[in-house]
């Protein structure tokens, strides 16, 4: 943050330019995959920037802004490639969460975990607050995601607009009320125990306020690139997808690991500075508001463009959400972990993957 012409503050800028000159044009699979590595940069700096406010505002309202903001690129995303109204959009947001929780509770914890207990035999961080968050998360994933599968208002695994506005308000009341809990009223839950470790991203410097300033307007800028470039870059994307035969639920999980990229890096560099508190922050803080933001705003859209938005999950996905929640439970409750429950939140996110690519 020392330096004003750092890649952090070019990629935001650059990433405006390149939209302002694709906009409403038909690109070439060439500048498709330039804009791809710009978009990938925005968000790469997006994360910077938000990791910088996070420092200074410090644990655990560090891991909160982090995963604000992934969600909000995370909903620009969606509702960028929903817009162009292609096959399958209205499953696009009810895959891109799911991605995001198999990612974050399997995927960030098991790597987190595994890195971890490299250097260690077992890693310790607070059974009250994972547990807590692991909840909360589960809460909102069986309202939003597994009861439009069994509902019976509504043709198919869908919810009625009543019944979708239940969802998306309880999503943001869980959301709001765990943030409250996890920053004021119970805030040492979440932090950990050795304060000296929670400079994990700045070693020897602290941002100043002005920094984070400055951080907090390229951080806008970056969103408002990376949601730009998603909207030109989505109809290449979904082309790809289906010219290679693959179903179009990876569209939803490549939103999904482009998105949370960033955040997995910064929880394994906690993970290995043994910060393991921080790491179990930033994966359950990720799908909490993955959850709690997505559907809301998800609804509002469906809501005001009259279009309904297919939300339960399959038979197969449900079996791998009650995997996670099991293996979760046993993981958080008794507040350590060794490299067998890191193996085990590895193997349920590759069986993920796999069941994504051939279901």
């Amino acid at each position: 943050m020392r330096g004003r012409w750092t890649w952090t503050t070019i990629a935001p800028v650059g990433a405006l330019l390149v939209l302002v000159l694709e906009w409403g044009r038909t690109i070439p699979t060439w500048a498709a995959l330039l804009s791809a590595l710009v978009l990938g940069a925005a968000v790469m700096s997006g994360v910077h920037h938000a990791e910088v406010i996070a420092h200074r505002l410090g644990e655990p309202r560090g891991s909160l802004v982090l995963a604000v903001a992934v969600t909000v690129i995370e909903v620009g995303l969606i509702l960028s490639v929903m817009a162009g109204g292609g096959a399958g959009s209205d499953t696009l947001a009810r895959n891109t969460v799911f991605a995001a929780l198999m990612i974050t509770l399997n995927g960030i914890v098991g790597i987190s975990i595994v890195v971890a207990t490299l250097r260690a035999r077992t890693v310790e961080f607070s059974a009250a607050g994972s547990g807590s968050a692991l909840a909360a998360v589960t809460t909102l994933a069986v309202l939003s995601l597994v009861l439009p599968s069994v509902t019976v208002s509504a043709p198919g695994p869908t919810f009625t607009p009543a019944q979708l506005t239940f969802s998306a308000v309880t999503a943001l009341a869980v959301w709001l009320l765990f943030v409250v809990v996890q920053t004021v009223r119970n805030r040492e839950l979440y932090v950990p125990d050795d304060d000296a470790e929670l400079d994990h991203v700045y070693a020897d410097h602290t941002p100043t306020t002005a920094e984070a300033k400055r951080s907090f307007v390229l951080l806008l800028v970056a969103l408002l690139g990376v949601v730009g470039l998603a909207k030109v870059l989505s109809p290449t994307l979904e082309r790809l997808v289906v010219d290679a035969g693959l179903p179009y639920a990876v569209v939803g999980v490549v939103i999904a690991l482009l998105v949370l990229l960033p955040e997995s890096i910064s929880a394994v560099h906690s993970a290995r500075r043994r910060q393991m508190q921080a790491s179990m922050n930033l994966a359950y803080g990720s799908a909490m508001a993955s959850i709690g933001l997505t559907i809301p705003c998800i609804a509002v859209a469906s809501i005001w463009f009259d279009d309904s938005i297919t939300l339960g999950l399959s038979a197969a996905e449900t079996v791998l959400l009650a995997l996670t929640v099991a293996v979760s439970i046993l993981t958080v409750t008794p507040g350590r972990a060794t490299l067998l429950q890191g193996g085990m939140h590895l193997a349920i996110f590759f069986g993920f993957l796999v069941l994504t690519v051939s279901p």
